[in-house]
């Protein structure tokens, strides 16, 4: 609390007269950081057209958002727990969340890249929990300019748009159903 105060030029005392805890500041950082990415993802997207492209893109976007604050990105990497409530599995950001997976469903429409009805539900979610992992080697990459992040977001995109297409196939119909009920099975919420 002191540092934050410091950087708002205001006394630790006057920092609780707005946040009554530092749950509540990251919360609102959490908050605040969906609603000035929502532009710059928006430009970032526009001329794109493949789903590789744009789940790229839209990852590039955050990485450089985010990359002033990489450092507390790191130290909340510590709060994954649901039952914490700075887990971006809590209950308490569950709004942020499922508007996270709102955007990686616009993505997939956007691309018009073909979903086989039954994975349609669950893919947001999936692709969400995607780029939590991204997010995750990001912090902790240690290549110049986290070069080797980029690398991993370009190569996996690719990956992740051929294994949508290849899913679409109905001879996979089996093997995607038991991917759906595995995905069902992480995904549920107690």
């Amino acid at each position: 609390m002191r540092e934050i105060a410091a950087e708002a030029g205001v006394a630790t005392g006057a920092a609780y007269y707005y946040f009554d805890s530092k749950d509540a500041i990251v919360l609102a950082f959490y908050d605040q950081s969906q609603h000035e990415l929502a532009p710059l993802i928006d430009r970032a997207l526009a001329s794109r057209k493949r789903l590789s492209e744009q789940l790229s893109a839209l990852l590039e976007a955050k990485l450089k958002y985010f990359d002033p604050n990489r450092r507390l990105l790191g130290a909340l990497a510590a709060h994954s727990d649901p039952d914490h409530p700075l887990s971006p599995f809590s209950a308490r950001t569950r709004d942020i969340r499922e508007r996270d997976v709102a955007l990686f469903a616009l993505v997939l429409k956007a691309s018009g890249i073909r979903v086989a009805r039954d994975l349609q539900p669950h893919l947001p979610r999936l692709l969400w929990l995607y780029q939590m992992g991204l997010i995750l080697f990001w912090i902790y990459d240690r290549s110049p300019a986290q070069e080797r992040t980029r690398t991993l977001i370009r190569k996996s995109a690719a990956v992740v748009e051929s294994l949508i297409k290849l899913a679409s196939f109905p001879p996979l119909r089996a093997l995607r159903r038991m991917v759906v009920h595995l995905v069902q099975t992480v995904t549920e919420e107690s």
